[in-house]
């Protein structure tokens, strides 16, 4: 089945709930109005729907290959990537001055979700390098900006993360790939990698490598990491290329899902040391990985979003031609699509109200993100910083953890022919269970909720935000119509629920830590849920003044529909979610270790 970007949703998102309106007001955004992103989304739909979309099965079946270092992509991605760079998408969101368009991220993050819906595989290139250009404009000296960005943002030249060692893991205070400086001001570097995402690949001239190491003499723990720039081959003062680092891909791994994609193990140094260059100060590396990680972590949420609108658009297909036992209303005499039998309707409106809400909550994230970092007023930009910081493990856990959801749900609207590879349905959910994976698993996006997101500011950013879903309450009592009286009955209860927890994180975090970050995904999936269904009810009030206007009806009836059905069959876990967080923490940590 191909691929159909969500123009009209991801438009309506833009338009009414993130305002791109007001986005265009602020400073460097003046051209970036409703019109604009109209255009630059309807370009983008036609090149991942046309170029992009038609490689993800290939991907599939004929994945990334390795032989004696070297790594050969699936037929057609270097191709593709070659008409990916060529289109300016990679520099979509980056600076002017470094060859980018400079457009707000509430544009960029809808053509994301597009290229990951196409095909999440060839999408993670891109993503790598957007995360490497964000920490070098960050952190980066003049002469690194100046011989590395321009490449990377023209998409010439692709990036990478390298955190994780073999015996590391999440725990990077294990790091131990060492960083000797030479005389030149340059750094030796030596040690191995895993799970490098396009570490190795044949799709551009060069790739730089950004990699976490310890200098001699560093201190323990992760105070004691830098950063380093290592491409895979030198970089000459005049920008061109030179000789090949002393960095080999030693193999790339066999997974799961994302098979195009090349996970690589990385050697630094076998051959007298990888060049490398640092990367603002020493011991400050894990500081500006961040901002590649944070950057990473909402794009994968976006990820997420993405493959669960392909896995929604699939089964909505299969469903309206499979044909298989009559209606049980009695409606038709003979057997029907199955697209008739309310169990098929209930699985297909939960993965269309997921996928929309989260979306919709990833596009409000977009525009905080926006306003944070151009808003004239300082107030506006902390507020608004404030309230991205909050969403984004949101947006990266509650929405990783819904793709599987939705993709699971995708493989049992197909039944037994969801199992069968051919079908397509299985590589949705395959290719989802990475998402809650990695760039920080769920677990440590709900301990960073917990930690860094609530308890640190004893709670104000969060009780902020329900003060928000609470004047969207009172919008709700004002309208006198049925569903607008269904959504603020179960939005108003989602919320006290929510503030519930939030004075139990708030209260327990130092006294009784297992207790609260034994609910600590639980939280996170419940504020997920609050957030995503009180943009939903906020899409209910705008579908209805565009009713009143004559907009258009069958769109704007479908998004009430689809914000009932949230609110009757998804924001009414939330309780549930508070009774397990607030009452039934003690039970998780009462199990000795030795019962295990």
């Amino acid at each position: 089945m191909s691929y159909t970007a969500p123009l009209k949703d991801m438009l309506f998102d833009i338009e009414h709930l993130a305002r791109i309106d007001h986005i265009a007001q602020l400073p460097g955004f003046e051209d970036a109005g409703l019109d604009t992103a109209q255009a630059v989304l309807e370009e983008c739909a036609r090149f991942t729907q046309d170029v992009i979309a038609p490689l993800n099965q290939i991907g599939d079946t004929q994945p990334s290959s390795w032989k004696d270092g070297a790594v050969t992509t699936t037929p057609g991605f270097k191709d593709a990537f070659r008409q990916y760079a060529e289109g300016g998408w990679q520099g979509l969101q980056h600076p002017l001055n470094f060859g980018g368009q400079g457009l707000p991220k509430t544009i960029g993050a809808a053509c994301g979700e597009m290229l990951n819906a196409a095909n999440l595989s060839f999408a993670l290139c891109p993503l790598l390098s957007d995360g490497a250009i964000e920490a070098l404009l960050t952190a980066g000296s003049d002469t690194l900006k100046a011989l590395y960005l321009e490449k990377l943002v023209s998409g010439r030249w692709t990036g990478t993360m390298n955190l994780t060692e073999p015996q590391a893991g999440s725990d990077l205070s294990l790091v131990r790939t060492r960083a000797e400086p030479q005389p030149d001001g340059s750094y030796k570097v030596f040690g191995t990698k895993i799970f490098i995402t396009y570490g190795e690949h044949d799709m551009a001239e060069n790739i730089v490598h950004l990699v976490l190491a310890r200098v001699q003499g560093a201190p323990e723990g992760v105070k004691g990491i830098s950063l380093f720039v290592v491409p895979k081959f030198l970089v000459k003062a005049d920008g061109s290329l030179g000789a090949r680092n002393d960095v080999q891909c030693v193999s790339i791994e066999h997974k799961m899902g994302i098979k195009a994609s090349p996970t690589a193990v990385l050697q630094f140094g076998d051959a007298g040391g990888a060049v490398g260059y640092l990367v603002g100060e020493e011991n400050r590396g894990l500081e500006y990985m961040f901002i590649m990680m944070n950057a990473a972590r909402y794009a994968v949420g976006v990820q997420g979003i993405a493959v669960a609108d392909r896995a929604y658009q699939k089964a909505v297909a299969y469903a309206r031609d499979r044909v298989q036992s009559r209606p049980v209303d009695g409606s038709l005499p003979h057997s029907a699509p199955i697209i008739h039998h309310p169990d098929v309707r209930r699985m297909l409106m939960t993965m269309r109200a997921f996928t929309e809400g989260c979306r919709a909550m990833a596009t409000v994230a977009a525009a905080a993100y926006d306003a944070a970092h151009h808003a004239p007023d300082a107030e506006a930009r902390a507020q608004n910083q404030a309230f991205y910081e909050f969403l984004v493990p949101l947006v990266k856990g509650y929405s990783t953890e819904m793709s599987l959801e939705v993709a699971s749900l995708g493989v049992q609207v197909h039944g037994g022919m969801g199992f069968i590879e051919e079908t397509g349905a299985a590589q949705y959910y395959r290719d989802a269970k990475i998402l809650t994976i990695y760039e920080g698993t769920t677990a440590i996006q709900a301990n960073d909720l917990v930690g860094r997101k609530t308890g640190r500011d004893g709670g104000r950013t969060a009780r902020a935000i329900a003060a928000q879903v609470e004047a969207t309450e009172a919008e709700l009592a004002q309208r006198g119509s049925e569903a607008a009286r269904e959504v603020l009955g179960r939005l108003t209860a989602a919320r006290l629920a929510f503030l519930e927890v939030v004075d139990f994180v708030v209260a327990g975090a130092r006294t009784d830590p297992n207790a609260v970050f034994a609910g600590s995904v639980p939280y996170l999936m419940l504020a997920g849920n609050l957030v995503a269904g009180w943009q939903l009810a906020r899409s209910l009030l705008v579908a209805e003044d565009c009713l009143a206007r004559d907009g258009d009806r069958s769109f704007m009836q479908a998004k009430i529909t689809t914000a009932r059905f949230y609110a009757g069959h998804i924001l009414t876990r939330v309780p549930g979610l508070r009774d397990s967080i607030v009452e039934g923490a003690a039970s998780v940590t009462a199990m000795a270790l030795d019962a295990f």
